[in-house]
């Protein structure tokens, strides 16, 4: 993410003895804060994400979260954990004096804003949360194994197969999670590739992915995601559902019904277990398809007016 005329400061805040993150402070000063969570794991904090916000009625509080975007050291696995980073989040608001704040993400970001809101409840204004996930064995699983998916993208599961050995097609993800995080630097980019290409292909129902460059393809992001699925996401299995009742702030959940990333059941058994949470149902995938896009518009911008 670049600096533009709304920034309001950049800031770099060690927290750690190994991890520096990159901050930037966004929009209007004088609003409610904002905190947003990028996807992932390890993905970055991207200049399309600031359309979301309208800069003059929001301040928006973006972060590159450990080893991701301009945050230091780049791809490290070293304290990178669900737990380090709900800290950060901490470290953030203390550091720029955020009493209280609104706090959103997609994907992953659901899942590190729920931890986040268990945690440190009484900093949480809101949630606003979109393309539900909450690090259970089930979804993660649900990606991985492609049996309900493939039906709708037989292509995409074919596309997987032909970037795995015959051998392992029976599993696929075991085989590229294992060489992903591998010792081996050829093996490790093919395989973290392969797996950025099976997400990548699923994010919207349409044909819009576009496949990225081989030779450009930058494999420290997804080795950050595959870290965290092959450890749960250091979170015991269905933690966020089964703790979900504890939370009490107003949570807006959005979810496309036609999500081939993140089964659309979580997302309603999150609002089951939410007692102050409404769930809004878009004709869309789990990327940020223009009815995801437009519902968590409106939907932040409503909140920053009251």
């Amino acid at each position: 993410m670049n600096p533009d005329k709304y920034t309001i400061d950049e800031h770099f805040l060690k927290v750690n003895s190994e991890h520096t993150l990159y901050i930037q402070d966004w929009g209007n000063p004088s609003a409610q804060p904002i905190v947003f969570l990028h996807g992932g794991p390890g993905s970055s904090i991207k200049d399309r994400h600031k359309q979301r916000f309208d800069p003059k009625l929001q301040r928006v509080i973006f972060f590159d979260q450990r080893g991701a975007g301009k945050s230091t050291p780049t791809g490290s696995l070293n304290d990178n954990t669900t737990k380090d980073l709900v800290e950060d989040i901490e470290k953030i608001a203390v550091a720029l004096k955020l009493k209280d704040f609104i706090l959103t993400g997609g994907s992953w970001g659901v899942c590190l804003a729920l931890a986040y809101a268990l945690k440190y409840p009484t900093r949480v204004e809101s949630l606003v949360l979109q393309g539900v996930y909450t690090g259970s064995k089930s979804e993660t699983e649900y990606l991985d194994n492609g049996e309900a998916w493939r039906q709708y993208f037989p292509d995409v599961w074919d596309a997987y197969l032909s970037r795995t050995p015959a051998k392992w097609h029976h599993d696929p993800t075991a085989y590229h999670h294992k060489h992903a995080l591998g010792d081996d630097p050829v093996k490790a980019k093919l395989s973290a590739y392969a797996y950025y290409e099976l997400e990548g292909s699923l994010l919207q129902i349409d044909d819009r992915h576009t496949p990225e460059d081989y030779e450009t393809f930058d494999p420290n992001s997804m080795k950050i995601e595959l870290h965290y699925l092959s450890n749960h996401c250091f979170l015991p299995d269905r933690y966020l559902l089964d703790n979900a009742h504890k939370l009490n702030m107003p949570v807006w959940i959005i979810q496309g019904r036609y999500d081939m990333v993140c089964p659309s059941i979580t997302a309603y058994e999150l609002h089951k277990n939410l007692p102050n949470s409404h769930l809004f149902w878009t004709t869309a995938g789990h990327g940020n398809d223009r009815p995801n896009f437009d519902l968590m518009h409106s939907t932040l911008l409503q909140l920053s007016q009251k």
